[in-house]
This record gives structure tokens, C-alpha cells and sequence, in this order.
């Protein structure tokens, strides 16, 4: 808990109690199902899940107060030989498989139809108001996937469900049942990847992405033209990226390595939070983060995430790009606290490895803006 989280006394936040729900948290509670609060699961594939009976397999939300009104998180498995039920919404949805195999349809009021296959890694999105339907491809192990969605906003601006739910309408322009919509592609614009389909996120190749430091590799996408986005970053062994701070929601999914991050609000100390694969972090809003890297191999996570999480100068970069000396939202290595070096170097002393960061602090300096 911050110490300037402004917490009242209950007097007070009693006034304000039927304020602290929403159409959207009554609608998950009418489910049956309950939302994990806070900002740090250790394992996605060990999270607790309950019976979702509407879809016909298990699910829990995870609706972190870092992003209770922008969007939000699932995790669902799918019951060996079975699938979910059909379903088309009013609100976007960003999928990647954690285990198992199996096959999604994807269809719209015209007849247009579409059906591809995923295993563990794989990344999609559901395009806005197509129905769809999940299928477990193995008749003796459960599959488990995360979702993001943007539902919190639509619920709450709605709350008719059956709207939501029911609506009879084809986004033409999202999907017309292209025959290779969800085709993994290779074409690249910058760094985004222009693909509907990513079969393998773990062993996807990357672009080097020296602004982020230290060596690491990054690619982005927007996946089925979401108003939602993803990305992958990598870094090297012994190597951080620079903390950076930027809107509330982006849900960081561990993909491969093991370390640590370091999440904080500008004037207060870090707080620790380790990971390994499976592991899920959320930022809260304007909350500087930084990933520390103290595992033996590459570390890689992916970043689900609303675009309004992206503040942008007006060239159209991300500030959590740009130094904080010249009004951006990212910290340099030249500006970081003593602490950051010294936990990160009694870590890797603890693991018999050693700060691979000379290399990337020397490098910065050719474009280091003065102070």
C-alpha cells in the first residue's frame, strides 16, 4: 500500500459506498464469478477459477484497481474435449493461449466464416461484434487462456446486456470473413508486425529497439484494427530496461526468463515484485515500472493493452518513450536511482551472474539530452 494512496476514514468512504460499484462489477458477480483486486498475480496457469456456467467452462476476472475503468482481464480453461459457448460482444478482446490446443470460428451475421487452430503462445483478436467459439482440440487436458478486454467501459456506459450481447450488426470494415484473416504474415511497418494472428509469441523474432535500452528487442500490433494493442519486449541477460510510466491497463504477461520489476509513484520508494513465465503485472496509472532481468536466458514479456494507456507527443511517440529531461515519461540510466543498481547487481551476485550494463550505459550518453 502507498503511503499517498489517499485512504479515508470509513466514515467517510461509507458516503461514498454504492459509488464503489458498477454495472460492470454486478455483471461479473452475476456470473458467479470473482475479480482479483491488486496489481501482481504470481502464476496465471495456477489461478484459482470457478465454474462460468453461461460459457461453459471456468474463469476468474482479474480487474486491478490500475485499470477498473478502462479495461480488464480473464483468465478462462476450456474442459477437455469441449468448447465454449457462441458469442459475439460490443466490446474488443485480445487473446493469448497459456496451455493446450485447439481451434477457433469466427463468424458474422452474413454468413462469413472463418476457423483456425492455436496452441500454447499463440496471440488473436476477436473482431468487434462477430460471434465466436472456442474448442478444446484434446479430449484429456483442459486449455487455459488470458483475455484483455475493453468491456469495463461498455458495460458501464450500456449495462444493458442484452444489447451488448445481441446486437445484430457486421463491422465490415473489422471482418468479412477474409480467408486468411487470421493467417500468421510477416509484412512490417516500423515496429508493428500487420498480422491478425500470432501462432508462436515465445520465439517470435523481434526489432531492435535501442531506445528502450540495454540491447532489447520489441515488436508491436493491432491486432484485428482494435482500438486495443500489444506488444513483445526481450532484454538481454544481466541487462533492465529503463523505468518508464505511462496510463493505467497495460496487463505485462511474463512469456519466458525470470527476474523481477520494480514498480513505484514519482516521489516514493520502489517496491519489489519477482517473476517468472505466467506471471501478470499492472502498472497503475503514471506509476513508474522498470524489468530487471536475473535469469540465465533471455527475458520476454507481452503487454496487453488500451491505445489510452499511450500518452503521445505530437509526433505521434509514446512519452514512455522519451526522457524525462525533455518532458517524456522515461527515466534514463544517467537519472535512475543508486538503488537500482545496487539491488540489481546483489541479485545477480546471489545467482552467480554479473550486470551485463556497461555496454548500454556508455551508449546512452551519444543521445542523452542535457539536463
Amino acid at each position: 500500500m502507498s503511503k499517498k494512496d489517499a485512504l479515508v476514514s470509513d466514515e467517510v468512504a461509507q458516503k461514498f459506498a454504492k459509488e464503489k460499484e458498477s454495472p460492470y462489477t454486478r455483471w461479473v458477480a452475476s456470473e458467479g464469478l470473482d475479480i482479483i483486486d491488486g496489481i501482481y498475480v504470481e502464476d496465471l496457469n495456477t489461478v484459482e477459477l470457478k465454474p462460468w456456467d453461461r460459457r461453459g467452462g471456468r474463469g476468474v476476472f482479474i480487474n486491478h484497481d490500475a485499470s477498473r475503468t478502462t479495461n480488464d482481464c480473464y483468465v478462462c480453461e476450456i474442459p477437455a474435449g469441449k468448447e465454449l459457448a457462441p458469442q459475439r460482444q460490443l466490446f474488443e478482446e485480445m487473446i493469448m493461449v497459456l496451455s493446450g490446443n485447439g481451434s477457433t470460428s469466427v463468424w458474422n451475421d452474413a454468413g462469413q466464416k472463418v476457423t483456425f487452430e492455436w496452441g500454447p503462445g499463440a496471440l488473436f483478436a476477436i473482431p468487434l461484434n462477430t460471434w465466436h467459439q472456442h474448442f478444446n482440440g484434446s479430449g484429456s487436458t483442459v486449455v487455459r487462456f488470458v483475455s484483455v478486454t475493453n468491456m469495463p467501459p461498455i458495460v458501464n456506459l450500456f449495462e444493458e446486456m442484452g444489447f451488448i450481447y445481441n446486437t445484430s450488426h457486421d463491422f465490415k470494415t473489422r471482418f468479412s470473413g477474409e480467408a486468411d484473416y487470421f493467417a500468421p504474415k510477416d509484412e512490417m511497418n516500423g515496429f508493428r508486425l500487420e498480422t491478425n494472428f500470432v501462432a508462436d509469441a515465445v520465439n517470435l523474432p523481434l526489432v531492435s529497439a535501442k531506445e528502450r535500452g540495454a540491447g532489447g528487442g520489441h515488436i508491436r500490433f493491432n491486432l484485428a484494427k482494435s482500438s486495443m494493442n500489444t506488444h513483445i519486449s526481450q532484454f538481454p541477460v544481466g541487462t533492465y530496461k529503463k523505468a518508464h510510466a505511462h496510463g493505467p491497463g497495460a496487463h505485462v504477461i511474463i512469456l519466458a526468463g525470470e527476474g523481477y520489476s520494480l514498480m513505484w509513484p514519482e516521489g516514493e520508494e520502489p517496491k519489489r515484485y519477482d517473476w517468472k513465465p505466467g506471471t501478470l503485472i499492472t502498472p497503475p496509472n503514471m506509476w513508474f515500472h522498470q524489468h530487471f532481468n536475473t535469469g540465465a536466458t533471455p527475458a520476454r514479456y507481452l503487454a496487453f493493452k488500451y491505445e489510452g494507456v499511450a500518452f503521445r507527443n505530437a509526433q505521434g511517440v509514446p512519452k514512455a518513450w522519451i526522457s524525462k529531461r525533455i518532458g517524456g515519461h522515461q527515466i534514463d540510466y544517467a537519472d535512475e536511482s543508486q538503488l537500482v543498481r545496487t539491488m540489481f547487481a546483489d541479485v545477480l551476485t546471489e545467482k552467480g551472474l554479473t550486470p551485463q550494463m556497461a555496454e548500454a550505459y556508455e551508449a546512452e550518453k551519444e543521445t542523452l539530452p542535457p539536463l
